[in-house]
């Protein structure tokens, strides 16, 4: 498939964008009969064509009335490029200036001006474009080329079509192995195929078969694709930037609306909140209540929080795939003008709850790139799986921080996959060694029977430590519509875990952790212990009765005591034995025709049915006998 690159119109109403794109093309972008009645662009349009070098071409041709600036930011917001049209005979106006300020706010670098309508004012081309370069002074596009052309005659256009290839020629190669994010700007269903949303594709690549999870104002839901098209024709793989149309399974057409997202399952954050930092407009705490926040074709009521005049944090009416370095259009919905342009620089921001905290966190935010800050995650947290930065849309280096403790392939003995693993806060994990040690130093203290502190006890009480240890679903507030788990649902501690024992000296035991060597102390109860391993020697089937226990001081502390230093085996029904006792169980049932009844075992083994019926069921769970029916057993060999 030849490249494709999206170019998005800009511009004041009625300065002929939409007739400069018919020049171009021999489309007619606006497709609505309200616009063609009015002939006034209401809504985005398409069309496309080919150009000399082969290289293909899209357009987004957005409304230029004030009225329709949601829409116009709809369109420029997913776009790479961007075409800002001024009119000759018009000058730059309102809207020239608003629609330059959507493109600064977005990020937008890549661009032409178009100067049209030659033909009505030639007189007043070299004014409106000294008009152009003085107000593009500042923003992305003030080197840009600007073109003249007359629509109307054809004038400049083969000049206009010439610096097209050469701007696209020139623009990044889109990554193509990029998780996938498809903002939608339409959906509809076409009879007999189904489902069917468009949109402007950046990063990633789609394909027929791909399983897909759609985020939007009304659905969260897994689906796929049935099929592809790109500029009306069939596709089996689609790469960006490209315009496309995909035809999706299990989602009907009226639950999809404009704003919504095609994601890559499991490879985004849906976040409620978002930490930035203004890089153009109005100072954030001016005290703008009610504002819109603007991404993609996305536009979502948010909550401004600010922490300074250019730190703020935003919460969203509803949850959006986000990730750091995203660049944010938020304006006043009774407005035609973009209030602020902000740069997301945290979507996992920590909870606000002291005085002042609002202040530190503005100065947090001050000293930290718009790219985002490795370390300063990993320290707040402690520690952090990689695929998790990486979901957030942070670059975790080659080179990592010295304050960064051994990375994934170390803590697991060089056997995990390197994008899985975890990056620890050298300190914090220095702090969650000291506290494992003396956690189990105090319990063995205070409980010198006590086998250990169980691994999950443990773990739970590093997670109570500052910062705590994650937990493998440690969920936000609001549940699963407030936003994603703060750390990877598929997080697995237990290596971490293991790596703090194992640091801290300690080591683990049927699922106790312990000092080395460790031997519970039976203190009184050891003579009573010691008495029954004397009688089960002589006869290992010659459990001890309750009231036997009940005299040798052994009740059920004191028995799992001993039963966790190896010593005795409690098998059901309160019947103990020696851990051995199975093993000379199955020695004798063996030599029995097989299958073999409970009476039979019972007398091989010279005991009674309170022993035999819990030590045969032990020995059915350890896969040692099967049962055939309700009466008869055979070894399994």
């Amino acid at each position: 498939m030849p490249e494709m690159y999206v170019v998005a119109t800009a511009g004041h109403v009625d300065h002929g964008k939409s007739t400069l794109v018919n020049a171009l093309t021999g489309m007619e972008p606006d497709r609505w009969a309200e616009e063609k009645k009015r002939g006034l662009t209401i809504d985005l349009g398409f069309a496309w064509t080919t150009l000399p070098s082969g290289r293909e071409l899209a357009f987004v041709d957005v409304p230029g009335h004030e009225r329709f600036l949601a829409n116009m930011l709809a369109g420029v917001g997913p776009a790479p490029i961007v075409c800002l049209v001024v009119a000759a005979d018009k000058g730059w106006q309102a809207q020239s200036s608003d629609h330059r300020d959507a493109i600064t706010a977005f990020g937008i670098t890549r661009g032409l001006v178009v100067i049209t309508r030659a033909d009505i004012a030639p007189d007043q081309v070299s004014a409106t474009e000294a008009q152009v370069r003085a107000e593009l002074q500042g923003t992305p596009l003030a080197d840009a080329p600007v073109l003249t052309v007359s629509a109307a005659s054809g004038d400049g256009i083969d000049a206009l079509i010439a610096t097209l290839d050469q701007v696209t020629a020139e623009a990044p190669t889109p990554d193509g192995e990029a998780r996938l994010r498809l903002w939608v700007d339409r959906a509809f269903t076409i009879k007999g195929a189904g489902t069917v949303v468009t949109g402007t594709l950046t990063a990633g690549t789609l394909r027929t078969g791909d399983r897909l999870r759609l985020i939007g104002e009304t659905t969260d839901e897994a689906t796929a694709v049935r099929g592809l098209q790109s500029r009306n024709s069939a596709a089996e793989v689609v790469v960006p930037s490209a315009r496309v149309a995909v035809n999706l399974r299990d989602v009907a057409a009226d639950d999809i609306h404009r704003g919504d997202a095609l994601i890559t399952p499991d490879a985004w954050p849906i976040v409620g909140s978002v930490d930035v930092r203004r890089t153009m407009g109005e100072s954030l705490d001016e005290g703008i209540h009610g504002l819109m926040l603007h991404i993609g074709t996305a536009a979502v009521p948010v909550h401004m929080r600010p922490f300074d005049a250019d730190h703020a944090r935003l919460t969203l009416e509803r949850p959006l795939p986000l990730q750091v370095t995203d660049r944010i259009v938020l304006r006043s919905p009774g407005s035609r003008n973009v209030f602020a342009g902000v740069v997301v620089l945290d979507v996992d921001p920590p909870e606000l709850s002291r005085r002042g905290a609002g202040t530190r966190r503005g100065r947090e935010l001050a000293g930290r790139p718009e790219t985002g800050d490795i370390l300063a995650e990993v320290a707040r947290r402690g520690a952090v799986e990689r695929a998790q930065l990486l979901r957030f849309g942070l670059t975790v280096p080659e080179a990592l921080p010295a304050s960064l403790a051994l990375e994934v392939e170390e803590l697991a003995g060089g056997a995990a996959d390197v994008t899985r693993g975890w990056l620890v806060h050298r300190p914090t994990l220095e702090t969650w060694v000291e506290r494992a040690r003396k956690t189990v130093e105090r319990k063995l203290s205070a409980e010198p029977m006590a086998a250990g502190v169980s691994e999950k006890a443990l773990a739970e009480d590093l997670q109570r430590s500052q910062p705590p240890l994650p937990a493998a679903a440690q969920a936000k507030a609001g549940g699963s519509r407030g936003g994603e788990t703060r750390l990877a649902e598929s997080a697995d501690v237990r290596m971490l875990v293991s790596e703090i024992i194992t640091r801290a000296g300690l080591e683990t035991v049927k699922g106790m952790v312990r000092p080395p060597g460790h031997s519970a102390d039976l203190g009184p109860a050891e003579a009573g212990v010691a008495e029954v391993e004397r009688r089960l020697a002589a006869n290992p089937f010659a459990a001890p009765e309750a009231d036997d226990l009940r005299e040798l001081r052994l009740g059920v502390r004191e028995l799992a005591v001993a039963e966790s230093a190896g010593r005795l085996l409690r098998l059901g029904d309160g019947v103990v034995v020696s851990p051995r006792t199975p093993a000379q169980a199955m020695r004798l049932l063996a030599g029995l025709e097989q299958p073999f009844t409970t009476s039979a075992a019972r007398q091989a083994l010279g005991t009674t049915r309170r022993v035999v019926i819990p030590l045969l069921e032990y020995l059915d769970g350890r896969g040692w006998t099967r049962r055939i029916d309700n009466t008869s057993r055979e070894v399994v060999r």
